[in-house]
């Protein structure tokens, strides 16, 4: 009898605990879900190729996942960013939630989320490179004084292994002495260097854009494309590609720069010889001066896999222009906070999803 009294008295206790409990949370939550702003650069094409500028905002429409977004940012070129206004992001079943970056976000502020162009040169100095080295060398330093929009470069080069010869700066002679400075040698082991500038890129808010050099097939990595073009994505990093003729050695190489680039929303170009270099990298500059940035805070998905983004244009007069954009992204999980820390459902690294969690994306973004 005694036994019993003790157990009743027991769970009346928690009982009372858990009533005194779910008050406090009533009146002042614990934990919230901070939803991160997703960036996206558009860039806008008539049939001939031409960019299409002077766009509204109103001419976009956002589809995640089949429901349609809320611009919050927008921006055209190298203008400035505006703010669309307050955003209302619908709380999910037993959760409140806020935008990252609003009042009451302990993450980074809205103008650290929506500022800056940050762009990335990756080098190919492998063995393939000895023949047209120099030439690639000038080429990309006229492309880097060429980055007038730019906030900060960074420039890289890699063989088997990555090496950081400037990291990013808005100093320009840094990084043109980092370029004048690279050696040629070793073999090419381009998917593993990009990850790795990937998730360097990804530290950084703002526009993120690579710019890879690469004069022939990948012979030594160990990471699959499939991953890096997904990372890309998720990340919100535009890959730009820049290849010669070697890489048309293996059709597979070649196939794959198009797919991935075209999946983060970059492009892919083949130079026949040193002066298609050059034109090819003006015609990457002319592409970061002309794309739309494009931000929102996501509405409730309970999607924490892959979530497909796709960006429509509004209006009969626009039916015939291409749009050019990453394919998605795969959210961070959820991280719980005491009283000081806010949960992130992030769209941000995926690697730090357990691999349990994830289900394999098709590599070019397509719906599954």
């Amino acid at each position: 009898m005694l036994r019993e009294s003790c157990i009743i008295a027991a769970i009346s206790l928690g009982l009372g605990i858990a009533i005194q409990g779910g008050a406090v949370a009533q009146t002042n939550p614990d934990i919230r879900v901070v939803v991160n702003m997703v960036q996206l650069n558009v860039a806008v094409t008539d049939k001939k190729g031409n960019y299409v500028t002077g766009l509204r905002p109103t001419d976009f429409e956002i589809v995640e996942d089949g429901i349609v977004e809320k611009p919050a940012t927008f921006s055209e070129g190298n203008g400035p960013v505006r703010n669309l206004g307050e955003v209302v992001v619908q709380d999910a079943p037993g959760q409140a939630q806020e935008p990252s970056g609003q009042p009451g976000s302990s993450l980074l502020s809205f103008k650290d989320q929506i500022s800056g162009a940050n762009v990335f040169i990756l080098f190919d100095t492998s063995d393939y490179m000895y023949r047209g080295f120099v030439f690639a060398q000038d080429a990309i330093t006229e492309f880097v004084r060429s980055l007038e929009g730019a906030d900060k470069i960074a420039f890289y080069s890699y063989s088997r292994d990555l090496s950081r010869a400037s990291a990013l700066t808005s100093d320009r002679s840094q990084v043109l002495q980092a370029v004048r400075s690279t050696v040629a040698g070793d073999q090419a082991a381009l998917y593993n260097c990009l990850l790795l500038t990937l998730k360097d890129a990804a530290q950084n808010t703002g526009r993120k854009v690579i710019v890879v050099f690469s004069n022939g097939p990948d012979n030594s990595s160990v990471v699959p494309p499939e991953d890096v073009a997904e990372f890309a994505q998720s990340a919100g990093v535009s890959i730009y590609m820049i290849s010669t003729q070697q890489a048309r050695i293996e059709p597979v190489s070649t196939a794959v720069f198009d797919r991935m680039t075209a999946a983060t929303g970059g492009k892919a170009y083949f130079a026949k010889n040193w002066k298609e270099e050059h034109q090819y990298f003006a015609a990457i500059r002319d592409d970061l001066a002309h794309l739309y940035s494009l931000s929102y805070y996501p509405k409730f998905n309970p999607n924490a896999g892959w979530r497909t983004i796709t960006v429509r244009l509004v209006g009969d007069k626009l039916k015939g222009y291409k749009v050019r954009t990453r394919k998605g992204y795969r959210p961070q999980p959820a991280r719980f906070r005491n009283e000081q820390t806010v949960v992130s459902e992030s769209s941000g690294d995926p690697s730090s999803t357990p691999a349990a969690d994830r289900t394999q994306e098709p590599f070019a973004g397509q719906k599954h």
